[in-house]
């Protein structure tokens, strides 16, 4: 089966290197896109330095509509998604994701952090329909995207509820010693907190809107 991963990245110089190289190491991955947008920093530079399909977004337009812009132009049926600024992330990973959904017959398949950082373990038990890692095929994405654009990081919480609705066969997957970089540690306290309360904002808007 062939596998294109969609990277959504919003200023993550100096980060998405380390999420792209055990990308690139997987033998079940065909393609690769990050999609910019509309960093104020070096990603796509950066991104632009490996073997990857780089999508540049004039201005910032939420995680929704970055993924929607790689699902766009992905030649494949079928969809990894994998956040820019995961720390830990190793090839094994990646083909567990992706053997998961398949060996399984899944609609789709979620990653959750385990034995990474206390607190973001913490919160993907709590709240594992917000993890950003996901397989799943075009059709399914077509029937959650509606209204993408109003999103941003709601999309997660909108694939999860249409999965719960629709009966998709799903399966969360522990990824090892996998975590991620806290937006108060790359924005600074103040710009990151604000950044997580809409964050935040977007996910209960979709948690209670209809789908």
């Amino acid at each position: 089966m062939a596998i294109s991963v969609i990277v959504p990245a919003y200023n993550e110089a100096g980060r998405i290197g380390a999420v792209l190289e055990p990308i690139l190491a997987s033998a079940l991955v065909d393609e690769i896109i990050v999609v910019d947008d509309g960093s104020e920093d070096a990603t796509a530079d950066e991104a632009g330095r490996f073997p990857v399909r780089v999508i540049r977004l004039p201005e910032n337009r939420g995680k929704a509509s970055a993924l929607d812009a790689g699902v766009s132009v992905a030649k494949n049926d079928v969809f990894l998604f994998l956040d820019a600024d995961l720390v830990g992330l190793r090839t094994e990973h990646v083909d567990q994701l992706i053997r998961a959904y398949v060996d399984g017959d899944l609609d789709m398949a979620v990653g959750v952090f385990s034995d990474g950082r206390r607190n973001t373990d913490l919160a993907q038990k709590i709240n594992p329909y917000a993890s950003g890692q996901r397989v799943l095929p075009r059709r399914l994405w077509e029937r959650a995207k509606e209204n993408v654009h109003e999103m941003n990081f709601g999309i997660e919480i909108a694939l999860s509820r249409l999965a719960a609705r629709e009966g998709w066969r799903k399966e969360y997957v522990k990824l090892a010693g996998v975590t991620h970089v806290l937006k108060e540690e790359k924005r600074g306290l103040a710009k990151g907190l604000l950044d997580r309360f809409q964050m935040y904002g977007d996910m209960i808007k979709w948690l209670f809107k209809r789908v």
